[in-house]
Formats: structure tokens, C-alpha cells, sequence
């Protein structure tokens, strides 16, 4: 028998490609999402296959599946500002709610869980680049306080069941990612660059566009957690990579990649926008042998190629 694994948001845009990769690694792979975030179309192609289920369901309900479970990634959560924006609450429920559901599960299963957390823990940070040991600077009660303190109480809930229960519990801290099945619409630097460039359309910066980011290819960050869920080491992770660029940089780079004649306009910058965000990934290559290998410029042609056939099929995005 197969070892079983159970991805909750398996059909986001990281859910789905964990789907492929654990389906790959001889896994059988129980997706579960609500689909408030996550698109059918990510796991289509998966559909049929024998080691793999879709089950539409929310994680903040009660939450049970038949036989064993080795493992539980907890991959379920709005992951952008528009989607935790519009969708506060759930977004609460999820990381809080979900993640207590998703351990219950786990401990009911003896299986090991996995955290999908986010550099968001480290807020607009004081200290550069952010190491794991960083506590972070957030804004509890600001707007995108409901996004970054859900994720905060679940690694805290993480942590609580494996030091109570002896859970054998995992926590990523995931910075940017980019790569095939972003949405175009999710309000992200990237999609939002891409999508304007490719219509034409002013690419819209907020801020002066000296906020920094590091983005990583979603093949590197997938291959991160595979060894992650596969190593002995309990605490919190980053994984991205930790090549830094403006915000301005990266708006002209798409604008030479795309070759579109779209303008640069700048509006005011969102309230408690990280000013710089960048993973310091000495633990990962310590622990896991892991780092960031792909170069941004190739990634960027993959996604771009991707966004361009969205746009010329004229496929909601």
C-alpha cells in the first residue's frame, strides 16, 4: 500500500504542484479545498488518476477521512492581500479554526503534520534579512493582521501539539513564490506586473517602489518542503530565495520581458506593506541541503508564457 497524504488547499497554486510532486513520489494524495481560492482547473489533469481523491470540503468544519494518513500538509488559507482582504474572517477561521481541526486529524492518525506558514510572521521587519529566530514586527490589529497573526497562532497551535501530544510536527515559512497557476487576479506584485504588461495597461507600483522582495520559482520551493516533510527537524524553516530586488526593479524587469509599452504609475503605498521582505536560508541549507537554484530570468519566461496563454484563451484568471 501506498503511503497516504492528505493536502489541504490542494488546488491553490502551491497545493496543486504538492499534489504533482507526491503523487510523483509514489504517494496517494487526498486533496481537499473549498475552492474559495483555489481552482478546479490546478488539479484537472490528476483527476482519474488512481492515487489520487478530490474531496470539496472546508477544514474549519468537523473534519474526518477514512484509513491510515501519514502525513497532513496543511496548505489551506487565502495567501494574498485581495483574497485576505475581502475575505477576513474565513481567512481567521482558517488558520486558527482549520489548523486545530487539521492536528486533530493528525493526532488521530499519528501522522505527521507540515505548516504552511509565511514570511508574514516577520511582518514589516527589523531586522534584514529575516532569520527563523527573528519574532517579527506585526501590526495585531491592522488589515493584514488577519492573515499574519492567523498564521502566527498556528505555528504556536503547532508547537503546542508537539511539545502536549508529541505530534511529529513541521512548520515552513514560505516567502514570495511564483511560477504556473498563480492567479492573475490574486493582487500579488508578480501576477498583477505580468497581467498589466500583457494588456497594455499602466503597471500600477504602490509606494515609491524601493520595497524589496526575494522571489522564488514554485519548482524550488516544492522540492524546500518535499525535504522538509522528509527531515527530522521540528521547528520553523524558510524557504525562498534570498535574492533581493526593488519593487521598481522588478516592475521594469517584466516590462523588458513582456516588450510591452505599458507605463510605470505609482499610488500610495497599503497600510503595513512589509519595506523590505528577504529569507535568510543558512537553516534550510544547514538542515535540509536545500537552497534556491533557479534563476529568476528563465522562471519569469515559464510564468510569462503561462499568463500569456490565460489571456489569449480568454480563461478567467
Amino acid at each position: 500500500m501506498p503511503e497516504r497524504a492528505l493536502i489541504t488547499g490542494g488546488a491553490g497554486f502551491l497545493g496543486s504542484h504538492l499534489c504533482d510532486r507526491f503523487v510523483k513520489e509514489g504517494y496517494h494524495v487526498i486533496c481537499m479545498d473549498n475552492l474559495s481560492t483555489g481552482r478546479a482547473e490546478n488539479i484537472q489533469h490528476l483527476i482519474g488518476h488512481e492515487r489520487f481523491e478530490f474531496i470539496k470540503y472546508d477544514v474549519t468544519e468537523y473534519l474526518h477521512v477514512g484509513g491510515e494518513l501519514d502525513i497532513i500538509l496543511h496548505f489551506a488559507s487565502p495567501a494574498s492581500p485581495v483574497d485576505y482582504l475581502e475575505m477576513p474572517i474565513q481567512t481567521l477561521k482558517v488558520g486558527s479554526l482549520g489548523t486545530h481541526k487539521a492536528l486533530g486529524l493528525a493526532k488521530e492518525k499519528e501522522a505527521r503534520f507540515l505548516l504552511a506558514s509565511t514570511s508574514e510572521v516577520y511582518g514589516d521587519p527589523q531586522i534584514h534579512p529575516q532569520p527563523e529566530s527573528y519574532w517579527g514586527n506585526v501590526n495585531p490589529i491592522g488589515v493584514r493582521g488577519v492573515y499574519d497573526e492567523a498564521k502566527r497562532f498556528a505555528e504556536a497551535l503547532v508547537m503546542a501539539y508537539h511539545r502536549y501530544h508529541n505530534l511529529d510536527t513541521r512548520i515552513v515559512r514560505i516567502f514570495n513564490t511564483y511560477g504556473p497557476r498563480m492567479r492573475i487576479d490574486d493582487g500579488r506584485a508578480l501576477p498583477t506586473f505580468m497581467s498589466q504588461a500583457l494588456r497594455g495597461e499602466d503597471i500600477t507600483i504602490y509606494g515609491d517602489g524601493s520595497q524589496t522582495r526575494s522571489f522564488c520559482y514554485v519548482d524550488d520551493l516544492i522540492e524546500g518542503i518535499y525535504r522538509l516533510a522528509n527531515s527530522d527537524y521540528i521547528e520553523p524553516v524558510n524557504i525562498g530565495n534570498p535574492e533581493e530586488i526593488s519593487i521598481l526593479e522588478f516592475a521594469r524587469e517584466i516590462v523588458n520581458l513582456t516588450g510591452s509599452s505599458s507605463k510605470i504609475v505609482f499610488k500610495d503605498l497599503p497600510i503595513d506593506d512589509p519595506k523590505v521582505r528577504q529569507p535568510d536560508t543558512s537553516l534550510a541549507e544547514k538542515v535540509l541541503g536545500w537552497k534556491a537554484k533557479e534563476n529568476r530570468s528563465e522562471g519569469l519566461k515559464t510564468t510569462l508564457d503561462y499568463f500569456r496563454s490565460k489571456i489569449s484563451d480568454r480563461q478567467p484568471v
